[in-house]
């Protein structure tokens, strides 16, 4: 009966150690979106840009809240005699900024063989036209063509925080909670949120992304 009490202990000392390793092992899920306020969204907000010559229809749907970009790596630009790559994006307007602490939401899914397109871009920037990509090269999410943020991306919904701080000039992304890039930006000029497929190299000739719950906030 003596022996019990160091029996207890010497296992709660155990459980502790295996408590605290683990917590080194596993990063803490957070909440990006802390200390932030949304702001009023709808529809007014979405500029859709798509293949000039194609209707709207046959590259963008938004069906049970969910918004489905498609496009091909032989469709035209979103402009006639334009010269950038084929894209179906949304521009979200009305929140243009060039100070402050922004951030964008959303959750993502990009289906079993889209590459080499960008899905979602901070735009604007000095040396840059943009201060963030996010982009899908053979089932993994990018900032631009590297880091890797995510492997294993494809056929999952993901969430997906993007925080601009022009005034530190910095820009952090969250996939799911976990910080996966923090770095510097590409320099101030007038900055604004594209969500959808926009076709960088190397790409598939089909490319889709589907976004939903989709919320720009600030600080």
């Amino acid at each position: 009966m003596v022996l019990l009490p160091v029996v207890y202990l010497s296992l709660m000392q155990f459980i502790l150690q295996k408590t605290a390793l683990c917590s080194c092992v596993f990063p803490a899920i957070l909440d990006p979106t802390h200390g932030f306020s949304s702001v009023p969204l709808n529809n007014s907000n979405f500029l859709l840009q798509k293949p000039y010559n194609i209707p709207a229809h046959e590259r963008y749907s938004f069906v049970d809240g969910v918004h489905r970009f498609s496009v091909y790596n032989t469709d035209k630009p979103h402009t006639p005699g334009g010269t950038t790559r084929p894209r179906t994006e949304f521009r979200i307007t009305g929140y243009d900024y060039t100070s402050g602490v922004w951030q964008f939401e959303g959750y993502g899914y990009v289906p079993n063989g889209t590459t080499g397109v960008a899905i979602m871009q901070v735009f604007g920037g000095k040396t840059l036209s943009t201060t963030l990509q996010f982009r899908v090269y053979n089932g993994s999410l990018t900032y631009y063509t590297s880091p890797v943020l995510e492997e294993n991306i494809y056929d999952r919904w993901f969430r997906a925080n993007v925080i601009h701080d022009v005034g530190a000039a910095t820009v952090m992304a969250y996939i799911d909670g976990v910080l996966k890039y923090q770095g510097p930006d590409h320099g101030n000029d007038t900055h604004y949120f594209k969500i959808g497929v926009y076709t960088q190299h190397n790409e598939s000739h089909y490319m889709e992304s589907r976004w939903k719950d989709i919320k720009i906030l600030r600080k």
